[in-house]
């Protein structure tokens, strides 16, 4: 009995254990203290970049639902433009305003909002020029698809349907830098609302022009100059109009100073987003050389815009890493930095994984938002394993380039693409798909590895990041580049350390 009651005795709590185990519970309670707080400064601005990003690529989006409907010849026309040559262009000059997201989200940190202002005007004035440059790849539309073996008669109603939308192509010049200017400041829901309501406004200019009117293309054109336009106009009035009283101070000469080093950090950023973007347009160029291509064009086309459609999403928080990391590195707090980065890589995945299953769930219906053809919504239901793929591997990856542009990494993410993409992942599509004849599937079977390949790398180089010195960098650029700053790297490292 004595031995019974022995055995059933709770073995004894040392003194040392007990401490312990509330030394590692309060770590934890400070750990979800700590997250939850990161995580709604982080959501108070990716919840509302989310929508603008939706809601402003949701204007290409139904844009190509209408053209859809008028026939198979026009959803491949405007596919092919909305994918190649607006893909083109549209990369460029959201890349060129990006270099705003850097200097204005550290200026903020540091306190220096004087210089906003300043940064927003050498932008329109880099991505305007840009714009005049990019123009003829507008006009020469047709021959450019010829050049690239594209089906004739796809290459001239797209070159046609090109020269009606050059209007909202020059928008794209004045609303990207609008939008890094406000991002930076952590005030979106005005430019959220005017997204949201230009957005309404081009389901209601399509459904009058190109249903109700029957003006096909050219009404679906006039739509998306008009919408592009109306939300411009909005912000910028917004802006101007004394809104922004530390931050915007009217035009000033000082625009035209350091263009030289803005337009360097410019073309980085630029050229990592266009790469980004150019790999996508690959497989639609790629997949032109099939047989059949107008199918071929139209599943691959309408797998593409799903999957463009929900990297807006994940775009909501590649800036809003992005704001939290410049932020953090211009106030000189490289700790802080590296949190904000692991919360936002840990939510965005969650988001990713949401969206696989429902794609994996719908994927002989959503075809069906965009064509009424059976072959058409056949072929592309087969491809929904590779888009659920892609979709969640770049959950992470957006959020990756958003860490990137956050700490000035540009171009050095830029060299990490053309590794992957063009040196592994294209060829691997070309060898896959001609060579071995899978195809459709093929192409992007091998290009997907290119995505898995550079998903690895980002990750690998973010953990080995040493984010105390890319704080002192950060303050090294807000000097160079027209700031000034009462606190010495050393100083400002000491006092976030306390």
């Amino acid at each position: 009995m004595a031995s019974s009651e022995a055995e059933e005795k709770p073995p004894e709590v040392k003194p040392f254990q007990v401490e312990r185990q509330r030394g590692e519970q309060a770590a934890k309670q400070k750990i979800v203290k700590r997250s939850w707080k990161e995580s709604k400064k982080m959501w108070a601005i990716a919840g509302p970049a989310v929508l603008v990003s939706v809601s402003q690529f949701s204007i290409g989006f139904v844009t190509v639902a209408f053209a859809g409907h008028l026939g198979e010849l026009e959803l491949a026309a405007v596919t092919v433009t909305t994918n190649v040559i607006e893909g083109f262009v549209f990369g460029i000059m959201l890349g060129m305003g990006s270099a705003l997201e850097t200097l204005c989200g550290q200026a903020v940190g540091a306190g220096q909002h004087n210089m906003l202002g300043i940064y927003l005007q050498r932008s329109w004035i880099i991505s305007g020029v840009t714009a005049l440059c990019l123009m003829p790849c507008y006009i020469l539309a047709s021959p450019i698809l010829k050049l690239l073996r594209q089906d004739k008669d796809i290459s001239e109603l797209a070159g046609k349907y090109c020269r009606m939308v050059i209007p909202q192509f020059f928008a794209y010049a004045m609303n990207f830098p609008i939008q890094k200017f406000l991002q930076s400041q952590s005030k979106v829901w005005v430019m959220t609302i005017i997204s949201v309501v230009g957005l309404g406004c081009h389901v209601l200019l399509n459904w009058a022009l190109v249903t109700k009117l029957h003006l096909g293309l050219l009404g679906a054109a006039m739509a998306g100059n008009i919408s592009w336009w109306l939300q411009v106009t909005a912000m910028v009035i917004y802006v101007v109009s004394g809104f922004f009283p530390d931050s915007w101070n009217g035009l000033s000469p000082l625009a035209f100073k350091s263009l030289g080093g803005f337009m360097k950090l410019s073309l980085a950023s630029a050229v990592m987003l266009c790469l980004e973007l150019w790999y996508y347009t690959a497989i639609i160029l790629m997949v032109g050389y099939l047989k059949n291509p107008t199918i071929a064009v139209d599943a691959i086309s309408i797998c593409m815009n799903m999957q463009l459609w929900t990297s807006m999403v994940t775009l909501g928080f590649n800036a809003a890493v992005s704001v939290r990391v410049s932020n953090e590195l211009g106030a000189g707090h490289p700790k802080a930095a590296k949190f904000s980065i692991v919360v936002a890589v840990l939510t965005s995945l969650v988001v990713g994984i949401t969206f696989t299953a429902a794609v994996l769930a719908t994927k002989h219906d959503f075809p069906k938002l965009f064509t009424d053809k059976p072959v058409v919504i056949k072929e592309t239901s087969k491809l929904g394993y590779f888009l659920a793929a892609t979709i969640f591997l770049n959950s992470i990856l957006p959020v990756l380039h958003g860490v990137a542009v956050g700490a000035g990494w540009q171009l050095y993410v830029g060299l990490i693409n053309i590794a992957c993409y063009y040196i592994f992942g294209i060829p691997a599509g070309a060898l896959l798909g001609f060579k071995f004849k899978l195809g459709v599937r093929g192409i992007w079977s091998g290009m997907l590895v290119g995505t898995v390949l550079q998903t690895t790398i980002l990750l690998f180089v973010m953990l080995r990041a040493s984010w105390r010195k890319e704080a002192v960098q950060a303050e090294e650029r807000l000097r160079t580049w027209g700031g000034s700053t009462d606190q010495t790297p050393e100083t400002s490292l000491e006092s976030s350390a306390g």
